[in-house]
């Protein structure tokens, strides 16, 4: 409540009718100088595109006296400069034949008192004018002045435009992150990496209080790496670390210390330090870092100069004789592997990050903030959707948000259900719906089979994950597909869980050659991932009981600078002969295998065919009620599969099938 002592008591002022001057805002420097510029350009046109006057250059005695004499002159000027070089111009009576206009004349005389008595005694017109050097001069220095305001215009004002950086190649072009507290990052934000969350917690306290770290005797860490798969959350973590800490936060990425001059990566890295020195304490975020600090050992041909410079600018400036600190590096990159060993020294990165694929909580962790953004149906169960999604990294879970909220609003939903997360899934991971892509009789009932012999074998072999849906609609490059949802996510696999993935790749395969006598092109991938498991094994697992426990390398590594060209890992013909018979027993063992549990539940594997055929998508969960009973699920017979509406095919002979799947 305000106190009225506190208002004074005065009456109001009447307003003034009058209306406030207007000024005049002043013209801009910059609307002068082109004022300026624009008006020199076309004084200087005239001077330079005006066509001279045709003068006839006449002597003073006789010829211009006895002009002056005959009356032959109309009138003349006599110009007057401070150099003496006096003339007389003028028009004679005479007519020049080309323009019809009165002739010119130019004399160059010395003008005295005899030369003025002279033409007034014969009636000549004439008047005396001096000749301004200032013009002279002006229109000799003009072209220059144009010249070099046009060059300024439009070649630094161009460049300056360009981002101010055009003509300073060797300036640090990491930029400082405005601190801006509507959209800032902070740990709230990142899930599914609580490990790395902490390590970089622990950076941030110290810059807000290093005492407390201090005391003891600690130092604060140079350098922090983070590594892990592309989309695990590198630099989201780094921009969060930015909003959490309150020093300065400049970004910069690897490949802009590259360019095509030699010497401007130091160079930066120089200026870039520098910059950090001045805001000391402060976090230096590069990302990418792999760009410039790969390993300077080539192993073919020898490294790259420049490249190099750069790298050894930035072991110099992160531990050397002057280092900067306060500075706190926090690197990115996806290939530790590549990186040189003197950068990934302690006292230089003296941490390392890695960050790995979220875990199953992780998971739905990432998930409970992507679905903030969206409309979310109450019974979504997002630990389901986690369960669903082994090996998705937070940018794939992100995406899987995303296509879930566009399905949903594509089929005019007021929120986004289970089944659209479902959808989004299995299109993120096996592809869209070819729906246009009709299969025929033929193909249709080849590839039920074959779908129905992987699902049969999977069901009933040990160690396998649980069936999720059986379909034979084509997804992606596939016309029909099994797919399996993990209980858990698993870390290592055993000789038994291997064999059990192997038996079912080789379901689909032994379906074939049992009810049609044939094999086909549809179990290409299916040979090649077998052929990739059992070969690991062998090679790399040591799960060979005739080679034993030893790593002969799968042949699938990555070759870096050279590298593997020069290692000694050469094994004999004999062993590599052995290698080749060991993938080939155990692949023929899991194709056995396959083979006899079809032959025993051939009847279920004609009823799960038949039932794809009619209704294209089967759910794990019939699947297993089918094995069990040997009947279809009356709920199935009676409102459908809940996937698509049935399709039936008639009149289908399992003679006349031909597969691809």
């Amino acid at each position: 409540m305000e106190d009225k002592q506190d208002i004074p008591e005065t009456p109001p002022k009447k307003e003034s009718r009058k209306k406030p001057p207007v000024v005049k805002p002043p013209m801009p420097m910059k609307g002068f100088a082109m004022w300026f510029l624009m008006m020199a350009l076309v004084l200087t046109a005239l001077n330079l595109f005006q066509r001279p006057e045709q003068s006839e250059k006449l002597d003073y005695n006789p010829g211009f006296v006895q002009m002056a004499k005959s009356g032959r002159i109309i009138s003349c000027d006599i110009v007057r400069e401070t150099s003496g070089n006096d003339y007389i111009t003028g028009e004679l009576t005479a007519v020049d034949g080309k323009t019809g206009a009165p002739k010119k004349f130019r004399v160059d005389v010395v003008v005295t008192e005899d030369l003025l008595k002279m033409l007034q005694e014969n009636n000549v017109t004439f008047k005396v004018r001096a000749n301004s050097p200032f013009w002279q001069v002006f229109w000799n220095v003009a072209p220059f002045v144009i010249g070099f305001l046009v060059f300024y215009f439009f070649f630094f004002r161009q460049m300056k435009m360009a981002g101010g950086r055009a003509m300073s190649f060797g300036k640090s072009r990491a930029k400082l992150l405005q601190r801006d507290d509507k959209n800032r990052t902070t740990f709230a934000d990142v899930a599914g990496v609580d490990e790395a969350k902490e390590e970089l917690q622990e950076v941030v306290e110290f810059l807000k209080n290093p005492k407390q770290f201090q005391r003891l005797g600690g130092k604060m860490p140079k350098g922090v790496l983070l590594a892990g798969s592309p989309g695990t959350g590198k630099t989201l973590i780094a921009r969060a670390v930015a909003g959490e800490a309150e020093v300065p936060f400049f970004s910069i990425s690897g490949s802009d210390f590259v360019e095509m001059f030699v010497g401007v990566g130091a160079s930066r890295v120089r200026d870039m330090f520098e910059q950090g020195r001045k805001s000391a304490p402060c976090i230096i975020f590069i990302d990418e870092i792999d760009a410039v600090g790969r390993s300077r050992f080539s192993g073919m041909g020898g490294g790259h100069d420049e490249r190099e410079q750069t790298l050894n600018a930035l072991l110099v400036e992160m531990d050397g004789f002057d280092t900067a600190e306060g500075v706190i590096i926090i690197a990115a990159t996806n290939r530790p592997d590549v990186l040189d060993p003197a950068l990934m020294r302690p006292g230089r990165f003296d941490r390392q990050v890695f960050i790995d694929l979220p875990n199953l909580k992780g998971r739905e962790e990432i998930l409970n903030i992507h679905v903030k953004r969206v409309t979310l149906a109450k019974e979504v169960d997002l630990t389901k959707v986690a369960r669903g999604t082994p090996g998705f990294s937070g940018a794939d879970l992100m995406n899987l948000v995303n296509e879930a909220a566009l399905l949903a609003a594509r089929r005019g939903a007021e929120a986004v259900e289970l089944p659209d997360f479902e959808e989004a899934r299995d299109k993120v991971s096996w592809g869209r719906e070819r729906r246009s892509h009709m299969l025929d009789a033929e193909e249709k009932k080849l590839t039920a089979y074959h779908e129905a012999g992987h699902a049969i074998v999977l069901a009933k072999t040990e160690q396998t994950e649980p069936l999720h849906k059986v379909t034979v609609i084509p997804r992606g490059r596939a016309l029909g597909s099994t797919m399996q949802l993990p209980e858990k996510d698993r870390y290592t696999q055993g000789r038994k869980r291997l064999m059990g993935m192997l038996i079912g790749l080789m379901g689909g395969r032994a379906a074939e050659e049992l009810i049609f006598g044939d094999v086909t092109t549809g179990a290409q991938n299916d040979i090649e991932r077998a052929t990739r498991i059992a070969r690991a094994m062998v090679c790399e697992f040591g799960m060979s009981e005739t080679l034993g426990p030893r790593n002969y390398g799968s042949g699938q590594e990555q070759m870096f600078l050279g590298r593997e060209i020069s290692r000694n890992e050469i094994h004999s013909d004999k062993i590599t002969q052995l290698i080749d018979v060991e993938i080939d027993n155990i692949l023929k063992e899991a194709h056995e295998t396959a083979t006899i549990i079809l032959k025993d539940h051939r009847d279920r594997l004609e009823l799960i065919a038949e039932l794809l055929i009619k209704y294209e998508t089967l759910d794990g969960e019939q699947v297993m009620e089918i094995l069990a009973t040997g009947k279809a699920p009356e709920e199935l017979l009676k409102n459908g599969n809940g996937h698509t509406a049935p399709i039936v095919v008639e009149d289908v002979k399992p003679e006349e099938i031909l597969l691809a799947e």
